[in-house]
This record gives structure tokens, C-alpha cells and sequence, in this order.
């Protein structure tokens, strides 16, 4: 029989240390002739991420060397953009890759130590690179480059071609737009397509596809825009092995598939769905050749992800069955196509489907944890459409309680957390997530929102929140909550928000402006708008234009909607948890709206953990955060005070 005890205090195998050590990040998958690239990101060696490969025998092994006592170890990540993607290439059995220490390339033969192919800058980190490609003809590499500089100045974005062998001086191919993307070769190697947009926009805004002809020297002889503008955003260009240039575009309203054939621009597979996701990071990856008749993609519909193969000839279409919800990097060749994978019961993982017999094989997967070995634990995720501000709908997953050693009081209901993920073009995801299951299993209930303005719902939802953050967005997780209350799925006077970054703005205006959360927990959120645009990274820097509109011109709306300066009006306790060594969120935005709230007498826990940046990435960050965030729930939110 279950023991009764009330909800929030129920005992759960599923600890913070496995929370915070099981869940490895998997992504960046590529290949080189019959050898299988990804990139994983290990919480347990202080959020090192290293190149990992595969061969056609199945033997995997870590590309990057491991770390040694007394050195300095090597981290793949490349720090363009702050947010990185892109950071390593596999051509030809070596790979190259941008090291974290001092964000210069290495090149890396097999049995041989990495060898760095770019110089050291003058200034820590002061030259980046990303989305670099292989330029074989020339025997160079293509790609981002991001120059920062001493004494304020903005740092410049460009185009550059550099030495494989790291002789040579580099030369810019293209330089003038705020940024560059997505740099992509064609097969016969005479043509270059790239992304680039200017302030104020950000990728998922406007964008423009620009293709240049290569003179006999190398440099861009000739180019011309092929698509895009203000008010459309195109991503992820890659030509096909027939040497067509394909690409998405949200013109008609959704992130579609599209190519240019013969000087025309023609739709590939037209349909309410978005093949795309906000180019937060370099190096998306939501089609894949495998022949230059077939192409494999994936698509988001109502939130949820599906596989799908196209005959490029007839463009007839085939949904693809595999026990995923979110597929994500794919990479095909003749025999298969490969991607990252993730469901309800099944952790992000590198997934493998066969072309022949449909049969899907799990390459690695991001815990070690067998799911099922928590059977009766696990809640899995229900779709819901909430009615909220104007008339509209919006979207969340709710994960109810679930414990089979445990069950609540007769009558009782059980608090709410609720999540506004970050961005604010993010979304929430419906895989496996040791976090969440983490607070159902000790009763809990918890509410995944992808509010007005969140990706995967076509470029009008995302839209709703132009000119609108703040509003919106806080409107939709204050009008979710509440529509639980009224179904008497959660108790109204124990509901608590939670968010990082954006998200973490998102909850401490929810708690600052409305009364109807007991308790909140902001992750390296904002609360001062103003200094947000001032101190962040240049990539984010006019970001707000579009949320809020242009600063100082704005600045009363800026003033107005910050959770900072109305500081008086939270009423409940609120935790803080910040990176030392945040670029994008620093830590006196934390530390000011903490001490805000201490003047005014309000409980308050705050965290400051040395060394992390935007996004924890050590294992013990992960663990300590979240034992804190329990106690601090079971203080202010729970019928039961939980022991230690």
C-alpha cells in the first residue's frame, strides 16, 4: 500500500545527484566518410564538452584528449555569440575545433595531440570562431569569425578563410553586416551561400541568404541575395549533392523547406509545421541528404516533433514512426539517417534509423539510467490549451504528481511549479527531464508553458510577443496557473513560478506584478530591462528593440515593466541562483533585485556559484541548486517541513 503523506514531501529515488550528473548534453552530429561525430557536454567533468566518434564497426571512443593532472584541459566550445554551436569539423579523418581556454582553432590528426591553427590574440579570447566548413579545393577552412577589442569598442563580425596547417595570414571574405552565419560550400566548390543580418534584428526576425561566386584567388568575386529581408527569417542554407541550394524560410508564416532550382525559388514541402528553431546557436540541423534524390527532415507540430523523408524528384512526402517527440541534428548517408531524439520516456539521445527496415537503434543515450528501472515514478507530460489575454490560446505540458510508494491526504491538492523557459523564443520540450521528474516524483505537480512569443507554433505566435515582454508572457503563465486551479488540478494558494534567463524575468515579473504565486525561483534572470541592454553581449544587444522597443527612447516602458524597480509590490519569497562569470545575465542583476527584496523584509535565498557562466554546466551547481531550491519550497511552499 502507498504511504499517505501530503504532496511536495513524498520520499523519490530520483535524487539531485541524478539530476546533476546523469544527463550529459548530446548534439552536433556529423559525419565524415563511414565514421559517426557528436558532441557531448559531461556535467561530471565541470561541463567539459568533447568530440566523441563512432565507426561503421560500432567502436566509439572520445576524439578530444581527456583531461590531465596540472593542465589545462581541452573543451570543446566556441564563445561566438556568447551562446556558441558550431564549435568543431570532422573532414577527411581530422577533426578541427574551437577550444574553450582561449577560443583559438586546433587541428587534430588521429594519434596525434591537437595542434592550434590560429594565433593567440593579444586579449583573452578576443578572436572566436564558428560554423567553420572545409574548403578542399583551396585546402582551407571557412568561417565565423568574432573579433573583440580593447576600450568598448563593438566586437566585428566577418567571414574569414584560414590555413589548415595554421601558416598563412587569414584573409575576410565578407565583412559590413553585424553578423555572419551558416557559411556553406558548394560541392564543386566555386559558389559560397551564408546568412547575415544587422541590428536591430535578431536571426529569427530577418535574415538574408546572400550566394557569392569565388574568384580564381579564393575571395568572393561576385554575390547576390537569393532570399529573405526584414520580415523573413531564412535558416540553415545547405546545398544538395545535385548542387542545389536549399533552405528554410518563414515567409508564408512557418519555417518550410525550400530550394532554388534554375533561378526559381520553389516550396519543397508546404505546411502549417516549422522545420526550424530559433538560431540561438550556430549550426542547426533539421534536414539531412542522404542521395540527391532523398532528403530527410524534421518538423514540429502543436510542440511535438516528427521525422519525415522527401523524394526531392516527385517531393512526394512519408512521416517516418519512431518512438521520439523531439528530433533534432540530423545527418543521413545511403544507409541511414541519424539525429538527436528524445520522448516522454525516453532521455536525449543519438538515435540511428535504419533506411532499409525503419528498425531505430539508441547510439548513446544521455543517462546511463534505464527509464523503466523507475517505472511508477515517472509523469509523463499532457498537452493542454489554456485560454488567456484577448481571446487567444496558448500552450503548456502538464506533468501531474506520480509516486507509486506514495499518495496524498483525501482531499488535498498538490502545489504547482510552474517553468517559463528562456529565450523568450524557446520552448518547452516534452522529453525525459531528470529536473522535472525530480519535483513530481515527491508530489509535486509541474507546468511546462511555451507561452506567447515561444518557438515551434508558427512566426504569428512568435510574434505575439513583440514590443509585449512582460506582458504577454507573464500574462500567459499567471492565466495557465490559474486555469489548473480552476480544475482543480492544483492547489491555488501553493503555487510557486520558476524560470532561467529570460524565463527567469518571466517569473520575478509574474511574482512582482500579480498576487497569485506563493513562491518563486529565478535562474540567472533579469531585473533591471535597462541594464540588460547596456551590459549584455553584442549578439543580444538590440534584442529588446523588438520585446520592448528602442532604448532610451522606451526607457519609461523599459522602467515600468521591470521587476527591479517595483520591487515593493513582491509580497512572497523568491531564490536567486547566478553564475559568478555570467556575460549575458551578469550577477548584479540577481544581486540587485535580491537585495531589493531583503530591504523590504522579504525572505530571501541567494546563491552565487564562482566560476559558472550563463547556464550551469557542473555537476555540483546543478546538485546544490536544486537540493536549495526543495528546501526552499518545503519552507514556504509545503504543508510539511522536509528534513536534511
Amino acid at each position: 500500500m502507498p504511504e499517505i503523506a501530503p504532496f511536495g514531501s513524498w520520499s523519490s529515488p530520483i535524487t539531485s545527484d541524478l539530476a546533476a550528473s546523469a544527463a550529459v548534453g548530446l548534439g552536433e552530429i556529423a559525419q565524415d566518410g563511414d565514421s559517426l561525430y557528436w558532441l557531448e557536454t559531461r556535467p561530471g567533468e565541470g561541463g567539459r564538452a568533447v568530440v566523441v566518434r563512432r565507426r561503421a564497426s560500432g567502436e566509439t571512443k572520445d576524439v578530444t584528449p581527456p583531461a590531465r593532472a596540472g593542465e589545462n584541459p581541452f573543451n570543446v566550445r566556441t564563445r561566438v555569440h556568447e551562446y556558441g554551436g558550431g564549435a568543431y569539423l570532422a573532414t577527411q579523418g581530422v577533426v578541427y575545433f574551437s577550444n574553450d581556454r582561449d577560443q583559438r582553432l586546433y587541428r587534430q590528426e588521429e594519434g596525434a595531440p591537437p595542434k592550434a591553427i590560429t594565433e593567440e590574440p593579444k586579449e583573452s579570447r578576443a578572436l572566436r570562431y564558428a560554423d567553420a566548413v572545409f574548403d578542399q579545393g583551396r585546402r582551407r577552412l571557412i568561417a565565423v569569425r568574432e573579433e573583440h577589442f580593447a576600450g568598448g569598442k563593438p566586437p566585428e563580425n566577418t567571414l574569414v578563410a584560414l590555413s589548415i596547417d595554421g601558416k598563412g595570414r587569414q584573409s575576410v571574405l565578407v565583412r559590413g553586416s553585424d553578423f555572419y552565419a551558416a557559411p556553406r560550400l558548394s560541392p564543386d566548390g566555386m559558389s559560397l551561400a551564408w546568412l547575415e543580418w544587422d541590428h536591430p534584428h535578431m536571426p529569427w526576425d530577418g535574415t538574408r541568404l546572400l550566394l557569392g561566386r569565388l574568384g580564381a584567388g579564393g575571395a568572393i568575386a561576385q554575390k547576390r541575395e537569393v532570399a529573405g529581408g526584414e520580415a523573413v527569417s531564412i535558416l540553415e542554407p545547405r546545398w544538395s549533392p545535385a548542387g542545389e541550394l536549399y533552405f528554410l524560410s518563414d515567409e508564408r508564416g512557418w519555417w518550410n523547406l525550400y530550394r532554388e532550382r534554375e533561378g526559381k525559388i520553389e516550396p519543397i514541402f508546404p505546411f502549417e509545421a516549422e522545420f526550424g528553431r530559433p538560431a540561438w546557436t550556430f549550426r542547426g540541423a533539421s534536414y539531412a541528404f542522404s542521395s540527391p534524390r532523398l532528403l530527410y527532415c524534421s518538423f514540429q507540430k502543436e510542440g511535438l516533433s516528427q521525422l519525415a523523408a522527401i523524394d526531392l524528384e516527385t517531393l512526394q512526402q512519408r512521416t517516418l514512426p519512431t518512438p521520439f517527440s523531439e528530433i533534432s541534428s540530423l545527418s543521413a548517408d545511403g544507409e541511414a539517417v541519424y539525429f538527436r531524439g528524445g520522448s516522454a520516456f525516453n532521455f536525449p539521445a543519438i538515435a540511428r534509423l535504419s533506411a532499409l527496415s525503419g528498425e531505430t537503434l539508441i547510439l548513446k543515450s544521455a543517462s546511463a539510467q534505464d527509464p523503466e528501472a523507475f517505472a511508477g515514478y515517472l509523469s509523463e507530460p499532457q498537452p493542454i490549451t489554456f485560454p488567456s489575454e484577448g481571446g487567444l490560446s496558448s500552450f503548456a505540458f502538464f506533468y501531474p504528481p506520480k509516486n507509486r510508494d506514495s499518495a496524498a491526504p483525501s482531499g488535498e491538492l498538490p502545489p504547482l511549479i510552474l517553468r517559463a523557459h528562456g529565450g523568450p523564443t524557446g520552448a518547452a520540450s516534452a522529453t525525459l527531464d531528470w529536473t522535472v521528474q525530480f519535483w513530481t516524483s515527491r508530489g509535486f505537480a509541474f507546468l511546462d508553458v511555451n507561452y506567447g512569443g515561444s518557438s515551434g507554433y508558427g512566426r504569428a505566435y512568435r510574434q505575439r510577443l513583440r514590443e509585449n515582454w512582460g506582458v504577454v508572457d507573464v500574462a500567459d503563465c499567471v492565466n495557465a496557473a490559474r486555469h489548473l486551479a480552476s480544475l482543480y488540478l492544483v492547489d491555488k494558494d501553493r503555487m510557486a513560478i520558476r524560470g532561467g534567463s529570460a524565463g527567469g524575468f518571466t517569473a520575478l515579473a509574474a511574482l512582482t506584478f500579480h498576487d497569485v504565486f506563493a513562491a518563486g525561483a529565478s535562474y540567472y534572470g533579469i531585473g533591471d530591462l535597462a541594464a540588460l541592454g547596456k551590459e549584455t553581449h553584442k549578439f543580444e544587444s538590440r534584442y529588446l528593440d523588438g520585446l520592448i522597443g528602442p532604448y532610451p527612447g522606451q526607457r519609461a516602458v523599459y522602467r515600468e515593466r521591470s521587476p527591479l524597480y517595483a520591487a515593493g509590490r513582491v509580497k512572497v519569497p523568491v531564490a536567486f541562483f547566478q553564475g559568478s562569470e555570467d556575460a549575458v545575465v551578469p550577477a548584479d542583476q540577481a544581486e540587485s533585485m535580491a537585495n531589493a527584496l531583503k530591504a523590504n523584509g522579504i525572505p530571501v535565498l541567494y546563491l552565487l556559484f564562482s566560476g559558472e557562466q550563463h547556464g550551469f554546466r557542473r555537476a555540483e551547481t546543478v546538485k546544490l541548486a536544486l537540493d536549495a531550491e526543495l528546501y526552499f519550497y518545503s519552507t514556504f511552499l509545503s504543508k510539511v517541513k522536509l528534513s536534511f
